[in-house]
């Protein structure tokens, strides 16, 4: 009952966290006013998240858990590499091009001091890429793809996301609907099988 409890109020804090971030930016948004917005007390934000790098690194890094676990599970159950990554491809869109992390980037961008960008490099795209190289390098080994695995990777990547996520960022356009983010990661596989044919 208390882990339940405890996971109820961090889903509280961060969705203070992030609102607080929409409104303020990154350097506007204390820890402080995310524990007011959350009706917490301040020595809890401190005790669970350190400080407020520590607080945006756990919102990143739940975000990234929910599509490297995607892939971890599907390395453990031996499926096919290109087949995984299609069904992949709609979640990691549909994750790096939501709300939450609209708002993570936009406030990235705007902090001058680089610290939530490095953040966002560390427990985002650091812990996820390995995983899409390691798909990509069974899915050579199976020759279904040719190597090496990580212009696989780059090039899934780029075929992927485009600058959709750039557009969301400064330009506004709407979450691409599910039929589109599928779309999308069907053609990504197509790419990567004609850009990078097996020998």
């Amino acid at each position: 009952m208390q882990d339940a409890k405890k996971d109820a109020r961090s889903e509280q804090i961060e969705e203070a966290a992030y609102a607080v971030l929409a409104e303020k930016g990154f350097a506007g948004a204390s820890m402080l006013s995310i524990a007011k917005r959350a009706k917490c007390s301040n020595e809890t934000m401190y005790r669970w998240y350190g400080d407020k790098v520590g607080l945006f690194r756990a919102l990143v890094t739940r975000n990234a858990d929910r599509v490297a676990s995607v892939l971890r599970q599907a390395a453990a159950q031996d499926r096919a590499p290109l087949d995984v990554l299609e069904e992949f491809g709609p979640l990691l869109l549909d994750t790096l091009l939501g709300e939450r992390a609209v708002a993570l980037n936009r406030a990235a961008a705007a902090d001058a001091s680089g610290t939530l960008g490095q953040t966002l490099a560390e427990a985002g795209r650091d812990t996820v890429q390995p995983l899409i190289v390691a798909v990509m390098e069974r899915a050579i080994r199976q020759r279904a793809i040719s190597g090496p695995a990580e212009a696989a990777c780059d090039l899934y990547l780029s075929l992927l996301l485009g600058d959709w996520q750039i557009r969301r960022v400064v330009a506004r356009v709407p979450v691409p609907s599910n039929d589109v983010r599928a779309a999308r990661a069907k053609r990504a596989i197509q790419g990567l099988r004609t850009l990078m044919p097996a020998k």
